[in-house]
């Protein structure tokens, strides 16, 4: 069986866990951040993890099987 390859794209967005979970970056932090409260700003910069149903999907666009 070949080699799964890897969709950069989406390589740039996720990052895998040692545990094998999958990590997000969160929506709305790009522009028009002036009318934002600091509170809402702070809580972009934290990242997710991803919903259990759809990791199988994106490890196989990683490449990971």
């Amino acid at each position: 069986m070949p080699k799964l390859k890897t969709n950069k794209s989406t390589a740039k967005r996720f990052k895998v866990t040692a545990s094998g979970k999958i990590k997000r970056y969160k929506a709305g932090k790009r522009h028009l951040l002036s009318h934002m409260s600091s509170k809402r700003k702070r809580n972009l910069r934290q990242g997710g993890i991803v919903k259990a149903i759809e990791t199988p999907k994106l490890k196989k666009l990683l490449g990971l099987g």
